[in-house]
C-alpha cells in the first residue's frame, strides 16, 4: 500500500516500509496457485512490485501503479534482476480511468483502508472504470479485528463496508479473514480479502 493521500509521496520508501516484504502476500499467492488470478492484471498501489511480478513470473500482462516514484523505481529494477515482463507506471488510484484500458483481474493490497468515508466512493468509481464486465477485484485490507486501533496501521474495516462500497455495480463473491505480513507485528495483521466480481 503506498498509493495514500497523507504525506509526500517523494519520501516514501525512503527507509523500509511494515509491508514490504519483499515476497507476495500470502492470500494473494494462494490465489495465484488456485489460478483465480486472470488475463491482464492491475495492481493499485503495488508499491516496490511484488503482486505484479508474482503475476508476471506465470506468463500474466501485469501492470503495477503507485504514486510514489521511489517504489515504482525500485519495481521496475527487480523486473530487470528477475528478466520479467511487468509495467510499472506512477498514477493516482483515484484516476484510473485516465487509463482509457479494461483489466480482467485489480488487486489492492492494503489500498481500500487508507481512504475515509468521502473518497471511498470515488475510489471504487475508479476501480469500476477499469474492470470489465465480468472481471474480478481481489481486496486485502485491515480487518476490525485487529486490535490497536490507532497504534498501528490505518483504520480498520468492518464487513459491512466493503459490502456496502460495493453494493452498486458490483457482487460480492466471498470475504474471508486472512492475515497481512508484515515486518512489526511477526504473526501478522488480521485482515479481510474480498473477491468482488464487475457486473
Amino acid at each position: 500500500m503506498t498509493d495514500t493521500p497523507h504525506g509526500p509521496q517523494e519520501e516514501l520508501y525512503s527507509t523500509p516500509l511494515p509491508w514490504d516484504t519483499g515476497r507476495p502476500q500470502p492470500a494473494f499467492l494462494d490465489l495465484a496457485h488456485a489460478g483465480a488470478i486472470r488475463g491482464r492484471v492491475l495492481d493499485v498501489g503495488c508499491g516496490t512490485g511484488e503482486h505484479a511480478l508474482m503475476c508476471a513470473a506465470r506468463g500474466l500482462d501485469a501492470t503495477g501503479i503507485d504514486l510514489a516514484p521511489r517504489a515504482i523505481d525500485r519495481a521496475r529494477d527487480k523486473a530487470r534482476e528477475r528478466g520479467l515482463t511487468a509495467r510499472f507506471l506512477q498514477h493516482d488510484v483515484l484516476r484510473l480511468a485516465e487509463f482509457g484500458e479494461f483489466f480482467d483481474t485489480v488487486l489492492d493490497s492494503l489500498v481500500f483502508h487508507i481512504f475515509g468515508d468521502d473518497e471511498r466512493p470515488l475510489y471504487v468509481e475508479s476501480l469500476r472504470s477499469v474492470v470489465r464486465p465480468g472481471g474480478r477485484l481481489f481486496l486485502l485490507c485491515f480487518s476490525d479485528q485487529q486490535p490497536g486501533e490507532g497504534q498501528y496501521g490505518p483504520r480498520r474495516v468492518t464487513r459491512e463496508e466493503i459490502v456496502d462500497a460495493f453494493a452498486d455495480g458490483w457482487k460480492l463473491d466471498s470475504i474471508e479473514a486472512r492475515t497481512i505480513d508484515n515486518t512489526a507485528i511477526p504473526d501478522g495483521v488480521l485482515a479481510w480479502l474480498a473477491a468482488i466480481t464487475r457486473i
